[in-house]
């Protein structure tokens, strides 16, 4: 990346500040053409820089998805796990909860993010650091010697539901992921709607009551989570500062971003991993970022053929 796109991902929300100033340091003092080596890597108390880096090989692997819901891991087993794979405050925060349902969500969500990590990644389950932004979004602590197993960077993003679990993983920048159930039972989405931007509205209103009203609602809705979550920004996002135009079954067609994004092009991904749950993944669309994603499903105990999708066409940030 040039000093230029530096700066537009920093304004953009892709980039925390401590991540834009080193890349622009390592721009300006980098040797010229038969100099020495290059500057070290930032520190490893932040999150990797979103720079596209080659794999061995010259490839880039493609973006995996893990889509498990909670009845794949028993529950004793999940505890258990949770209890030799999760840090203190992952532990203290599972304490915390008052129902014996979330309590058992958040085990298998982060079981679940510990074993991904460590196929991605070669560090043991216990041994991977993850530290969260000021706005809450997650990261791995990339390690001073680098990653054990294959490439440099490693972004990775979860959501939970209800029982259903979604983890994304990219070597290069960042990636935002959200899961819905449709039958959410008492549990109303006018509220949701509300927070739509105003065509957003218009267009769930022209589908029927019930089930397709809340199934565009709720496309919409995790579009919406999975692009905020990729940008860092989550609920600090107004979710009417931007707004998506969708195909009546299933894509993206248009997207228009929040003023203060430059014109960055960006893929979306809708998915309905089971009958019923909604999904959606958002990448930043940039050279080098493969167009083909894996969708593993279950717990991850072993390295199973997974299905392999093709990215919809990058859509113009303007």
């Amino acid at each position: 990346m040039d000093e230029r796109e530096i700066l537009t991902r920093f304004k953009a929300g892709l980039l925390e500040r401590e991540q834009a100033v080193w890349l622009l340091a390592e721009r300006r003092e980098a040797p010229g053409p038969g100099a020495g080596p290059s500057a070290p890597g930032p520190p490893a108390s932040g999150p990797a820089a979103p720079v596209l880096l080659p794999l061995p090989g010259g490839a880039h692997e493609p973006i995996k998805l893990w889509y498990c819901s909670n009845d794949e891991l028993d529950h004793a087993l999940a505890a258990t796990l949770a209890r030799h794979w999760l840090d203190d405050e992952e532990q203290e925060t599972a304490s915390r909860f008052l129902f014996e349902q979330d309590r058992r969500q958040y085990l298998v969500a982060h079981a679940l993010v510990r074993r991904v990590l460590a196929l991605e990644s070669g560090l043991p389950e216990a041994e991977a650091v993850i530290w969260r932004s000021e706005r809450g979004r997650p990261f791995l602590q990339r390690p001073s010697v680098g990653l054990p197993r294959g490439g440099q960077e490693l972004d990775f993003n979860l959501s939970h539901a209800e029982g259903h679990n979604l983890l994304g993983v990219v070597r290069s920048h960042r990636i935002g992921v959200d899961v819905e159930r449709v039958d959410r039972g008492e549990q109303g989405l006018d509220a949701i709607i509300e927070t739509f931007a105003r065509d957003e509205r218009d267009w769930v209103a022209r589908a029927a009551p019930g089930r397709p009203r809340d199934c565009r609602t709720l496309r919409l809705w995790t579009l919406k989570e999975a692009y905020a979550k990729a940008r860092g920004l989550g609920l600090g996002l107004p979710f009417d500062s931007f707004s998506f135009t969708l195909h009546e079954e299933r894509g993206v067609l248009a997207f228009r971003p929040p003023e203060s994004e430059g014109e960055l092009p960006w893929r979306f991904v809708e998915l309905e991993p089971e009958r019923g749950v909604l999904a959606a993944v958002a990448l930043l669309a940039d050279t080098g970022v493969p167009s083909a994603l894996q969708l593993h499903r279950g717990f991850p105990w072993s390295r199973e053929a997974p299905e392999l999708l093709e990215l919809p066409e990058p859509v113009a940030g303007r």
